[in-house]
């Protein structure tokens, strides 16, 4: 009869060595960090702290133009304002908006970083009543 043995047979009879175990062990958690920071999204603490502090500026920013927007809409003048803004030059608009104050939150000097920009984007869309003698 012949001596060869089933593939079931010679896998039960199968002992690997520690070192074969070690290096198995060391490539698959090589494997499993490689697929996490490429497909799984993993991030190091550094990453993870600069995205957060962006998220936190933006939200700022978000914020500040909402109240810009709602302060603008609920000036006295505000369709004239506004009518006076779409007439500026669009890369000038934004100064406009920091210099008479709208981004300035109370308690703080300087302007909401990016919040005019943002502010003068929802302003170009913003459907306020014509304002008294301007015809548009």
């Amino acid at each position: 009869m012949t001596d060869k043995q089933s593939f079931g047979k010679r896998w039960e009879n199968y002992q690997a060595s520690k070192t074969l175990v070690f290096w198995a062990c060391a490539a698959c958690v090589a494997a499993t960090v490689v697929v996490g920071f490429v497909w799984g999204g993993w991030v190091t603490g550094g990453t993870a702290r600069d995205m957060a502090s962006k998220a936190a500026i933006g939200a700022r920013a978000e914020l500040a133009a909402a109240l810009c927007v709602s302060r603008f809409e609920s000036a006295p003048d505000a369709a004239a304002k506004l009518a006076s803004l779409k007439a500026s030059d669009s890369w000038k608009r934004g100064d406009v908006i920091e210099k008479d104050g709208w981004v300035t939150v109370a308690n703080i000097k300087e302007p909401v970083a990016g919040a005019a920009i943002l502010c003068v984007e929802r302003l170009m869309e913003a459907k306020l009543p014509p304002a008294k003698g301007i015809s548009g």
